[in-house]
């Protein structure tokens, strides 16, 4: 039966995605912009970029010089660092206006953004191309790896709508700094061993 070609896509990608950067980036951005339906577009978009490459480039994606992904990764969670950084000592502003500046656009612009290029590579962005490679069925595969991916971005906008309303935004910013560095070191450090 060939709807069980999703399942186990989706069943591949789903737990490989859960404790994977993005998830986290995904709760960090949705602090950020405290926009959680527009952050998870953002993402959902994303990962449906990568789902559409993966499914049709199958195998061939493993031939990506996993030097020059890792170090945009690592640059763009260190940029993020910064940025975040810099700007919780260059505005202090209250919560509401703080939510007010960023647009539902800028939101899901920015998420598109970030989850485009952490996932380009990525284990599971892997993992959709050789189940496709390997399926009868490769757009129902990659409708299974796409829900998995979907839903973990669901999970993660969720999750930062949460600490978004319990947490004030100047503390959420230096935690959401913290994770950006960590990222980028983690990235680097991924690179030097692997």
């Amino acid at each position: 039966m060939r709807a069980t070609e999703a399942l186990q896509a989706f069943a591949a990608v789903f737990p490989a995605e859960l404790p994977d950067k993005t998830m986290v980036a995904t709760v960090v951005l949705t602090t950020r912009y405290r926009r959680p339906l527009a952050v998870w577009m953002g993402a959902a978009a994303a990962f449906a970029v990568h789902v559409v490459v993966a499914v049709t480039a199958g195998r061939l994606l493993t031939a990506l010089p996993e030097v020059a992904v890792q170090l945009a990764v690592a640059a763009l969670f260190a940029t993020g660092a910064v940025l975040l950084w810099r700007e919780d000592d260059e505005i202090e502003v209250d919560d509401d206006v703080d939510a007010a500046r960023s647009t539902f656009l800028a939101a899901v612009g920015g998420s598109f953004g970030v989850v485009l290029l952490a996932e380009w590579g990525d284990l599971t962005q892997l993992a959709t191309a050789g189940l496709a490679a390997r399926s009868d069925a490769p757009v129902l595969t990659g409708l299974g790896a796409l829900a998995a991916l979907w839903t973990v971005a669901a999970i993660a906008a969720t999750a930062g709508a949460a600490l978004a309303r319990r947490i004030p935004v100047r503390l959420l910013r230096r935690i959401a700094a913290g994770i950006f560095a960590a990222l980028a070191v983690v990235t680097l450090g991924e690179l030097l061993l692997g």
